[in-house]
């Protein structure tokens, strides 16, 4: 596990807890990715939301880097889905140009591959997201920093953002 000091501020909503995180860098996003990589478990499900050039693509490719993926990661934008293997295979997802039209492409077969799907743009198909992920939304601070917030749904991602921060 890479060990990284970010500045991480924990709030608590009802039941619900965020984790907010600023990157410094591309470095320190992609080693953000690398810790969670870490920790990763078959059908880990990843969302990212945020503006173009906040970063989900360096997240994805942290992500990828650490599962001893070479392949040069873009974002899949015109194919929606890229796959890759690695020491669990990763799915990488840009349903940007969905516009939230999902049937028949067979997005949520991905989510029981047993690999790691990591979808940019995931607020545009929330409606077919399963109920447990991670869900990290970038926001651009500056040139080089940026903010993330990370909201865990289910126990496991919450477990998971407790031994990765």
């Amino acid at each position: 596990m890479v060990v990284i000091f970010f500045n991480i501020v924990y709030t608590i909503y009802g039941d619900k807890m965020e984790y907010k995180i600023t990157t410094r860098s591309v470095k320190e996003t992609i080693e953000l990715a690398q810790n969670f990589e870490s920790e990763k478990f078959p059908n880990m499900v990843i969302c990212l939301t945020g503006d173009m050039g906040s970063g989900k693509t360096i997240f994805t490719k942290g992500i990828a880097n650490a599962l001893g993926i070479t392949d040069n990661i873009t974002s899949p934008t015109y194919n929606i889905i890229k796959e890759y293997d690695g020491e669990l295979p990763l799915y990488h997802m840009d349903v940007y140009r969905l516009d939230g039209k999902v049937d028949g492409i067979g997005i949520e077969e991905y989510f029981t591959k047993n690999g790691v799907v990591v979808i940019e743009w995931a607020e545009t198909i929330k409606d077919i997201l399963p109920s447990e992920r991670l869900e990290i939304k970038f926001k651009v601070i500056d040139e080089d920093k940026r903010s993330l917030t990370l909201i865990p749904y289910g126990q496991k991602y919450e477990e998971l953002c407790e031994a990765v921060l």
